[in-house]
């Protein structure tokens, strides 16, 4: 196969994780949720759907472009951004399915090493990839001081 099918068959994998985590939150955040004392920099409810849609979209093409680049590193960035799409898909599991934003918080930052890891690793290996990635990081640390916060103030 080539390149471009497998940054299509990764961007659909994303998709296909973030969609099936997406059901763990809409049928836990409703009454808990709205409980809780949140950040005031945390966006409007719609902002969320469309910024992991973008980042999910972002994140398979960057792993997508891997395929083909010559690196003893490869295989391992492979590896870590399964790592990190199962870190993902955990951390609404565990923040409004469990309704536990302690776990969540533990999980994020593990999430946010495996991906700072792949991010420099594919620095190294293949610029283009890190960069598509680089929205995803950032995304992520906003993600995290957001759920530092529910859990300073809720627990």
């Amino acid at each position: 196969m080539n390149r471009t099918v497998y940054v299509i068959l990764w961007v659909i994998v994303t998709l296909i994780v973030g969609f099936i985590s997406s059901f763990f939150q809409s049928s836990a955040s409703g009454e808990w949720y709205d409980t809780l004392q949140r950040s005031s920099l945390t966006p409007p409810d719609w902002v969320f759907p469309v910024a992991w849609t973008i980042l999910y979209i972002l994140m398979g093409i960057s792993v997508g472009l891997l395929r083909g680049v010559r690196s003893i590193f490869t295989r391992l960035l492979n590896i870590v951004f399964v790592l990190q799409l199962i870190l993902n898909f955990f951390w609404t599991f565990l923040f409004f399915y469990m309704e536990s934003p302690f776990l969540a918080l533990i999980d994020i930052m593990l999430l946010d090493i495996a991906v700072l890891v792949f991010f420099a690793g594919a620095f190294v290996v293949y610029r283009p990839s890190a960069w598509l990635f680089l929205p995803y990081l950032l995304w992520l640390a906003f993600a995290s001081y957001l759920n530092w916060y529910v859990v300073m103030y809720n627990v």
